[in-house]
């Protein structure tokens, strides 16, 4: 394509040395496995209650290699599965899917509070989530998630009629739209690296370019030694399947990412997006996309196929014909003939079997992740939740109904390979059958279960 990749790890904070990789045998109070937001999170709420602790995170590339500096940059309020089905958990409720929801909106504003507090000059902006209706039957969708919420939640998502939907944005063939408060945008890759100092200053060591095989009970395992520690933390999202023994426990999926070159003032007067409201719409193919600070529009939205046995590889982050896709998708969302494209990326997502996000502790081994790309807060509010684990605390965070939960693991290949890519093709084509008969999809109905809905 002729253009930078990642536009995160091109923007923002100056290049900084790496740091060195574990060099033997070393002992520790708690052992962190991976170095994106859930590690960094964990690490910094963990040395704030208790400077005492000795604290070692493993990363096998460096800081934010993953989703954490490669994602659309929404900080949001969003949690993978429904409150009905948080409801339906063990032990959980009606009142405890409702605290869940609660505390997601919590995470999005500790985010904001945390990198002022740090220093960390992220970008970070509140305006908002507006989902575009762009057809009858994502009309339809809309109207019956605004009604679900207010029986699940707080009732503080709106409908927006095509009048008030103007005065957010300027997009084509808009026949409404839903609206939260509750989201933020972010330069991810600012935050990531941001995060990473603070714990630093904060006494936590990092050590780059040391990939983990294995964590067992009390250690981690690299070709360069083993790190002891009373508790071991997985906070390796959609690498997970390259340990030993997790293979099936979630699975790759990519997201890719455009982004525009900065745009006129008399563009922006057009399109509007003034308060930098993070955008989609009611589609069944996820798309996702924010005004930057710098005046950018960053675009992304699934489609990528999975790939056979879990694989995560540099060469999987471009996918030039989804590439093409987005960029045509965002031209006419807001008749942008003429822009254009300077960046383009991608990377992996980690996908449970039952769409569901998990936190827990057993045994000395602590696992958070599952975010389905909904993990710039959620990592915040896991790494919140495995310090009151950890330190034994008993709180609202550790009786919310994510934690301990166990997702049953995918089907081996090729089955998985199977099922995954045909959700993805099965949303392609329900998005298709919507846009030709202005009707809900049949096919989205019949393959709901690989929908995640």
């Amino acid at each position: 394509m002729g253009c930078p990749l990642n536009l995160w790890a091109d923007s923002g904070t100056g290049v900084r040395s790496a740091r060195p990789a574990l060099a033997g045998d070393r002992d520790a109070d708690v052992v962190i496995v991976g170095a994106g937001y859930t590690g960094l999170w964990t690490a910094y709420y963990l040395a704030k209650a208790d400077p005492s602790l000795r604290i070692v995170v493993l990363e096998q590339e460096t800081v934010g290699f993953g989703a954490s500096g490669r994602n659309g940059g929404w900080c949001s309020a969003l949690f993978p599965a429904s409150a009905r089905k948080l409801a339906d958990l063990p032990g959980s409720s009606r009142s405890a899917a409702i605290d869940m929801h609660r505390a997601m909106q919590d995470s999005v504003n500790e985010v904001g509070l945390v990198s002022a507090a740090e220093g960390i000059d992220c970008d970070y902006h509140k305006g908002g989530t507006i989902v575009l209706a762009r057809s009858q039957a994502q009309l339809a969708r809309a109207r019956a998630e605004v009604a679900s919420a207010g029986e699940w939640g707080p009732g503080d998502l709106r409908f927006l009629d095509r009048d008030e939907v103007e005065s957010h944005v300027r997009a084509t063939k808009v026949l409404g739209a839903t609206f939260t408060p509750h989201c933020a945008v972010i330069h991810p890759g600012k935050l990531v690296r941001g995060l990473a100092v603070a714990v630093e200053a904060l006494g936590v060591t990092i050590h780059e370019h040391t990939p983990v095989s294995a964590i067992e009970r009390g250690r981690a395992v690299t070709p360069y030694g083993v790190v002891r520690g009373e508790v071991v933390v997985r906070a390796t999202e959609g690498f997970t399947p390259g340990l030993a023994g997790a293979g099936r426990a979630v699975a790759p999926v990519y997201s890719l990412v455009v982004a525009t070159e900065p745009l006129s003032d008399a563009t922006w007067d057009r399109i509007g997006l003034a308060d930098r409201p993070s955008f989609s719409d009611h589609r069944h193919l996820i798309i996702y996309g924010q005004r930057t600070a710098d005046g950018r529009l960053v675009f992304g939205g699934r489609g990528a196929p999975y790939h056979f046995r879990s694989r995560v590889r540099p060469s999987y982050d471009e996918e030039p014909r989804v590439f093409a896709k987005l960029q045509s998708t965002l031209r006419s969302l807001f008749s942008l003939e003429d822009v254009q494209f300077t960046h383009a990326w991608g990377g992996a997502l980690g996908v449970p079997r039952d769409w569901c996000a998990s936190v827990g502790l057993e045994g000395g081994l602590a696992w958070a992740g599952g975010y389905v790309g909904d993990g710039v807060s959620t990592t915040n509010l896991a790494g919140r939740t495995l310090t009151d684990l950890i330190l034994h605390r008993d709180t609202a965070l550790t009786r919310l109904p994510w934690v301990g939960h166990r997702s049953r693991r995918w089907e081996p290949e090729p089955l998985r390979w199977l099922g995954i890519n045909a959700g993805l093709q099965a949303m392609t084509l329900a998005d298709t059958e919507e846009r030709l008969t202005n009707r809900n999809s049949q096919i989205a109905r019949l393959m709901g279960p690989l929908l995640g809905h």
